[in-house]
């Protein structure tokens, strides 16, 4: 299915956001800056405009991206992207505390198992190291009423339109309904290994910010 829209998956985001994707992106690099990691690890890299910005943010860090698709990979390639790596979020290639801070953007929800792959971003990172994730979430009504509208009738109509595959975008909606958000996603953290898990709604609580420390 990714691969499917990967030559589109960009101009897609930008528009369906309404160019709120650029907000996210910094306000989530400028946490990882405060936290001065030497290397970080953006897991579910995608076509890479989370790790282009974080590195942008952070120009004296190792970054290394991953991702289970390959012809995404190749999109953040294009873009200057060097140190990618095609690799399955359940069973990452990298020894124990190899990252001071792993980041992973809209790709958790995707996974066969949300705590498996949250122990998993545990394992690869040191002590005291830090976890980012950004994800879409439900905001609280009246707004929520609009917004499912939004998500399961206009979004894969006009997602349709730009990548040819509108069952990508309806597979979209259903997975941010049934995505854990708030207090549950910070207990799967926690059940994970993780502490300090804080979660920060973004735009009206359409994406949630969760940050967390091993």
């Amino acid at each position: 299915m990714f691969a499917a829209i990967a030559n589109r998956y960009d101009l897609a985001n930008h528009l369906l956001s309404g160019g709120l994707d650029y907000f996210w992106r910094k306000r989530a690099a400028q946490l990882v800056r405060d936290w001065k990691p030497a290397r970080i690890f953006d897991l579910a890299t995608g076509s890479g405009d989370l790790a282009l910005t974080l590195r942008a943010a952070c120009p004296d860090s190792l970054l290394v991206g991953a991702d289970f698709c390959h012809p995404m990979l190749v999109m953040a390639q294009r873009k200057g992207l060097k140190r990618l790596v095609v690799a399955d979020g359940l069973h990452l290639p990298f020894a124990d505390a190899t990252f001071d801070a792993l980041t992973i953007a809209f790709g958790l929800r995707n996974m066969e198992s949300w705590l498996a792959g949250l122990a998993e971003m545990a394992r690869v990172l040191r002590p005291d190291g830090h976890l980012l994730v950004l994800e879409f979430s439900l905001p609280p009504p009246p707004l929520r009423r609009i917004y499912g509208a939004y998500l399961h009738h206009v979004l894969p109509v006009i997602a349709g339109l730009i990548t040819g595959e509108r069952g990508a975008y309806e597979y979209l909606g259903e997975t941010i309904e049934e995505f854990p958000s708030g207090a549950k996603m910070c207990e799967l953290l926690r059940q994970a290994g993780l502490s300090e898990a804080v979660c920060t709604p973004l735009s009206g609580g359409i994406v949630s910010l969760y940050i967390a420390r091993r």
